[in-house]
Order: C-alpha cells, then sequence, then structure tokens
C-alpha cells in the first residue's frame, strides 16, 4: 500500500488488474498481482501517467480541499500560471485572480513572479557552471526521476528550488512584515495542475520543510472560481516570460541563452537523460525537461485540453512579451537555493547483502532465458526482465507467463 507521503493512490475496489497502468509507469513501480494493481512506494514518482491510463479510474491523486483554508487566520493563494489556461482563449487573468481570492483567500501571490526570479538566478547560474548541461529542477518528476534511474546526474540538476516554493517563501515574508502575523497564522496554498507537486509538499526536494501549507488541484477549485467570477479584476504580473513558464519552452525562453534543448514528455524525457548520461549533449547548456506534454498546461489535474491550453498561454506570453518585472521580493540567490543535498534514492532490490544480491542476480538471468522476451505485460510485471526479478522476490511464478502456460497447454493437448 503507497503511503501518505505519496499524491497518487490506488482504489483497489475499482481496478480491474487491467494491466494498462504498468505499461504506461516510467520507473516500473506497478504490480499486477491477484487482479489488482499494487504500487510500490520507493520506485514511485507520482508522475500521475497511470491516472492518465487507468480506464476505471481507480488511480487519483490526493490533494487539500478548500475547506481546509479555513484552518489558518491569513490565507494565501499560489496560483500556477497554467491555471491561467483553463477559461477559453478570452480569460482575462484579473478576473480569474478576483475570483480566486472571493474563493475565500485574502492574498494572491503569483508564481509567475517567482519563475521571473529563478530565471534572473538560473541565467547567472549558467554562465559560471563548469557542468553541462545544467538540468532544471522545476518539474519534480523529473527530479525524483533521476533520484531513482539516472543519480549520475544529480550533479547536473540545477540547485535552486522551483518557484512555487520561492513564492511561498516570499508570500509569508511579505504577510509577516505588512500584517504583523505570525508564520503559523498564514495558510499558503498552492493551486496545482500536477500530482508530483502535491507530493512535494510531505515529502520536499531540496530542503527541509516546504513553505505551503496544502495544494488544491484545478479540478477542486475550478468550479467555485467559475461560479465566483464576475467583472471585479485584480492587478496581476503581467510578465510574458514568467506566464510562460507554464507551457513547455517557457523556462528555457526566459534565459535568453542560445544553447538549450526542451523536452517533454515522460518517454521523451528518459531518452534525453539517456544521452546526458552517456556525454552526448555536453555541448548544450540548459535541458528543460518537463514530465507531462507540453508541459505544466498537460498535467493531470488541469480541464483545458493542453493543445488549446498551449496556445492561450502563448498568446499571453506574446501579449505580455515587452513588460519587463523586477525583483520586487528582495530575494537573493541563497534565498532560492536548495539547503538540502539531492540524494539517489537506492532501490535495493535484494537487500544490502552483495554476495547474496549477485546470487540472486544470476538467478534472475538463468530465469529471464526462459521468458520469452515479449514484455507483453500479461502476468502482471512490466517486462521479462522484471517479471525474472519478482519470481526471484517470490511474488510471482513462471506459472503467471501467460506465454509459457500457452506453449504448455497446447503441448499438453498433442499429446
Amino acid at each position: 500500500m503507497i503511503s501518505s507521503l505519496h499524491s497518487v493512490r490506488l482504489n483497489q475496489d475499482l481496478c480491474i488488474g487491467c494491466t494498462n497502468c504498468i505499461k504506461s509507469c516510467p520507473t516500473e513501480a506497478i504490480r499486477v498481482r491477484n487482479k489488482k494493481a499494487n504500487i510500490i512506494e520507493g520506485k514511485c514518482i507520482d508522475c500521475g501517467e497511470c491516472i492518465r491510463k487507468c480506464p476505471e479510474h481507480a488511480k487519483k491523486s490526493v490533494t487539500s480541499s478548500l475547506l481546509e483554508i479555513d484552518k489558518y487566520k491569513y490565507k494565501i493563494a499560489l496560483p500556477a500560471p497554467s491555471l491561467y489556461s483553463q477559461f477559453g482563449k478570452n480569460a482575462d487573468i484579473g478576473k480569474i485572480l478576483m475570483s480566486l481570492k472571493n474563493c475565500g483567500f485574502d492574498h494572491v501571490f503569483e508564481v509567475s513572479k517567482a519563475a521571473d526570479i529563478v530565471s534572473d538566478f538560473t541565467r547567472d547560474y549558467i554562465e559560471t557552471s563548469e557542468i553541462t548541461p545544467v538540468i532544471s529542477s522545476s518539474c519534480p518528476v523529473v527530479v525524483r526521476l533521476i533520484q531513482i534511474k539516472f543519480p549520475n546526474l544529480i550533479p547536473n540538476l540545477l540547485p535552486f528550488n522551483p518557484p512555487v516554493e520561492v513564492a511561498a517563501k516570499a508570500a509569508r515574508n511579505n504577510a509577516m512584515r505588512d500584517h504583523g502575523l505570525k508564520a503559523e497564522d498564514i495558510g499558503i496554498f498552492f493551486i496545482s495542475p500536477c500530482p508530483a507537486k502535491v507530493t512535494t509538499l510531505k515529502n520536499p526536494i531540496g530542503i527541509e520543510k516546504s513553505n505551503i501549507d496544502g495544494m488544491i488541484s484545478f479540478t477542486e477549485i475550478f468550479p467555485h472560481i467559475i461560479k465566483n467570477m464576475s467583472e471585479e479584476k485584480l492587478p496581476f504580473y503581467f510578465s510574458g516570460k514568467g506566464i510562460g513558464w507554464a507551457k513547455s519552452g517557457g523556462e528555457t525562453s526566459s534565459l535568453r541563452i542560445n544553447d538549450y534543448i526542451c523536452v517533454d514528455g515522460i518517454e521523451n524525457v528518459i531518452n534525453i537523460l539517456h544521452d546526458i548520461e552517456e556525454e552526448r549533449l555536453s555541448a548544450i547548456q540548459f535541458a528543460e525537461l518537463l514530465s507531462c506534454k507540453n508541459g505544466c498546461v498537460g498535467g493531470v489535474l488541469t480541464i483545458e485540453n493542453p493543445f488549446i491550453a498551449r496556445s492561450i498561454i502563448r498568446q499571453f506570453t506574446e501579449n505580455y512579451k515587452d513588460s519587463e518585472q523586477s525583483n520586487s521580493c528582495g530575494l537573493m540567490p541563497e534565498d532560492t537555493a536548495f539547503t538540502k543535498p539531492i540524494k539517489k534514492k537506492c532501490v535495493n532490490l535484494f537487500g544490502k547483502d552483495i554476495k547474496v544480491a549477485l546470487e540472486k542476480m544470476n538467478e534472475v538471468k538463468e530465469i529471464k532465458k526462459k521468458l520469452p522476451s515479449l514484455d507483453c505485460g500479461a502476468c502482471g510485471s512490466p517486462s521479462c526482465q522484471v517479471m525474472a526479478e519478482d519470481i526471484v522476490l517470490g511474488e510471482t511464478t513462471l506459472n503467471d507467463c501467460m506465454v509459457l502456460f500457452k506453449e504448455q497447454f497446447e503441448k499438453n493437448d498433442k499429446e
């Protein structure tokens, strides 16, 4: 059973054991046993691909309820820039923000402000970095993927917190200064398009404790914003570059550099990470890697079609492309930097005893030779290699291989 540290959860009552999820999981974190899926906690990166692929809606993302904001004396909403893309091509950002505030918040602090701050510091960091390419740390799925499958690339990660954490820190500091509030009186809620960002609340990356108190999904907040929509507007942070972070390529375009790549979609990201690991992209300065196709506008918790949403964000970036904004938050690079090292996440498949592990790995090789190498997933494991490992771990047997079962059945039938 997956723990409360993860956002992605499985409802076994709805699961029919169809194996769609195991084929889409980038870290092979799902198995189907006894006609039910199981998520291996240590391998899950909360990308939400299983949520997308499950025809029975047995996977979901656990997020905060809007009612939770009432626990705090002063409530601050942090809207992701991708939120602006969810209300059609004629959306008015000022109206969206006012409606969001009318949902019960005392203040709205736009994450796009922090995006510009991180862009400024990133540009300076890249100019002096001896490691190439520097890999963006804005997508928590990619960071966790690197921790599990590409630990050699951890030094390549940009050592800055993503804009949402920077925004939360600035928003809390401002509220304490301007209203004389105690830190614990302030509730900061990120309006999130993504399960992995929800996970960073309880399981943060690069810091001991998140600055965020809750994560409310687009799907949760959307009807409330629609209900409260009026002609009233809030002034908004009209930076095309900051808003552009919502779509793939937005972060890199804000850096004003030439030697970069931007890759979206988890499968494409994995291929690029292999290339970086094999030093094929050392001439590239920066790599913007995003788990979701089209970027955050394609997050699992969004409403709008991601291609339409991307087009809307593109229009906003065009409308405000000449709007230069300053770092009004007074933050320095050290205020945004990681304070805790990013470490490799070891999945010790066969334990820490090297001798025992080697023996079991040899067993895996022998069992793998007996399997058809079709990687069909019908056995409940994502590949024949993983099935061989699962057999050694005692989680399944050769009898669960449908191909071998069929061959044996046909052989017995002939006899």
